[in-house]
């Protein structure tokens, strides 16, 4: 069965660092651009990060630039998201999505959810003091 599962979400303070994992079974992520994206309540689910290939470009959302780092394990199939400096506006559940290299997203669409195949369940990060 193919599939992705997020973890290390948790409840941190203002100013705490956390760092997201997204783990695929079922297909090597190697071969996949992979996504994270964060769903706040009442709003829609926003793009956060994207990263390609190990050496290749990695985009981020003006909101989180300087603060998260997306980036890949040695065997490249596990990806993190290193998230310091937290806010509460950082609060909600994030996602990590994955699509076959071939078809990776561009500068022009990585934030857009139809440019991922396959999506995992979340996992919850809230910041409140």
């Amino acid at each position: 069965q193919v599939q992705l599962v997020e973890s290390g979400g948790g409840l941190v303070q203002p100013g705490d660092s956390l760092t997201l994992s997204c783990a695929a079974s079922g297909f090597n992520l190697h071969y996949y651009a992979v996504g994270w994206f964060r769903q706040a309540p009442g709003k829609e689910r926003e793009g956060v990060s994207c990263v390609k290939t190990s050496d290749g470009p990695t985009y981020y959302a003006a909101s989180v630039k300087g603060r998260f780092t997306i980036s890949r394990d040695n065997t490249g199939n596990t990806v993190y998201l290193r998230m310091t400096r937290l806010q509460p506006e950082d609060t909600g559940v994030y996602y990590c999505a994955a699509v076959p290299l071939p078809r990776a997203p561009t500068a022009r669409n990585w934030w857009k959810q139809y440019a991922y195949d396959t999506w995992g369940q979340g996992t919850q990060v809230t910041v409140s003091s």
